[in-house]
């Protein structure tokens, strides 16, 4: 039995609601939060980045492993908001958790599923007897240019999970994943925020990926939507992670836990992984679960996992995902919002 261990997850207590980013911008509110089935998203405060939510949901996950830290063979950061250019943020990641230094540190990135591109390597290492334990996180601080769609939806917060042979709370059934070279979303080097295609964004990036590689998986293990009880599927805005469930023959119910985007925002390599935290966080032993990553560029990641005996034992260990979510929550104006996430830079006056 290989799979989680333990997990943990950060939401940062600042929020913007939708409608004060319309109203700043002269937009209509309702239309926006209708389209994009969000009420507000997280804001990292002044001292928050990548490497702070990953120490803070890795503290957590080490909370509900049970494990001593110097055990964990590997840390792997999937983000696209790493906070330094030219140093790692796992080597100070590794050192806030007690990890190391007989460890093996590398960031990553691929967009919104760099998170569970760190997850998959890191339970690979375990898979394949390299390591007991091993690290994989995803999280971020992500960014919208003023005005842009994207400023509606990027927020911040993210997850960690701990990978093992012993003390599994929810065993990995299936891996799978779907790649092509498809230029949805991009930030070239020096740039502060990213572009988009747009529309394109959809049907050739985020539909045709996520679907292909939950259908991919769903074949590989022969199960179907109804044998699950959770799927969780990226989160860029409310719509689009509903419309594929549904279109993959998932049912409301089975979407509604792990779709924490209309409270939180996209939190890009948080996105999914917050989402199945969510899910983590009430399942019961024997529960399907099914997760499906995007990242821009573009790709799929999946994965099937089961709870185990061991997982409710572990949940109250740590705080909840919602519990996060609806408590400690500070909402800040627009001009407070701007100063927070810096997008007021001299350079550019």
């Amino acid at each position: 039995m290989i799979g989680i261990v333990g997990y943990g997850s950060y939401v940062p207590r600042y929020r913007i609601k939708a409608d004060d980013i319309a109203n700043q911008w002269g937009a209509d509110a309702e239309s926006f939060k209708k389209g994009l089935l969000l009420e507000e998203k997280t804001v990292p405060g002044p001292d928050e980045d990548t490497i702070t939510i990953s120490v803070a949901a890795g503290r957590d996950a080490l909370k509900r492993a049970g494990i001593d830290p110097k055990e964990i063979g590997s840390c792997y950061i999937g983000s696209e908001s790493h906070p330094y250019a030219v140093k790692p943020s796992g080597t100070i990641v590794i050192e806030a958790l007690g990890i190391g230094p007989e460890v093996h540190v590398a960031d990553f990135e691929f967009a919104c599923k760099a998170g569970t591109e760190a997850m998959y390597v890191a339970y690979s290492h375990v898979k394949s007897g390299e390591m007991k334990y091993a690290l994989g996180i995803g999280a971020d601080t992500s960014q919208g240019a003023p005005g842009d769609a994207l400023e509606y939806t990027a927020s911040a917060g993210g997850s960690a999970f701990i990978m093992g042979k012993e003390k599994v709370a929810a065993e990995i059934l299936h891996t799978y994943s779907y790649t092509s070279d498809t230029p949805d979303f991009w930030r070239r080097e020096g740039e502060f925020y990213p572009r988009h295609a747009g529309r394109f964004t959809g049907e050739p990036a985020y539909f045709e990926h996520v679907l292909s590689s939950a259908r991919g998986i769903l074949e590989l293990s022969g199960l179907k939507p109804e044998d699950f009880r959770f799927a969780v599927f990226h989160m860029p805005n409310g719509k689009f992670p509903l419309r594929a469930g549904k279109a993959l023959g998932f049912k409301k119910e089975q979407l509604e836990q792990g779709w924490v985007v209309n409270l939180m925002g996209n939190t890009y390599s948080g996105s999914s992984p917050t989402g199945l935290a969510s899910c983590l966080d009430v399942a019961k032993p024997g529960d399907l679960m099914l997760i499906t990553s995007f990242g821009s560029g573009a790709g799929s990641d999946s994965f099937i996992l089961r709870a185990t005996d061991r997982l409710p034992e572990i949940q109250g260990l740590a705080p909840k995902v919602r519990d996060q979510l609806a408590d400690r929550r500070i909402h800040l104006d627009y001009g407070k919002y701007v100063a927070y996430r810096g997008k007021i830079r001299m350079n550019e006056i």
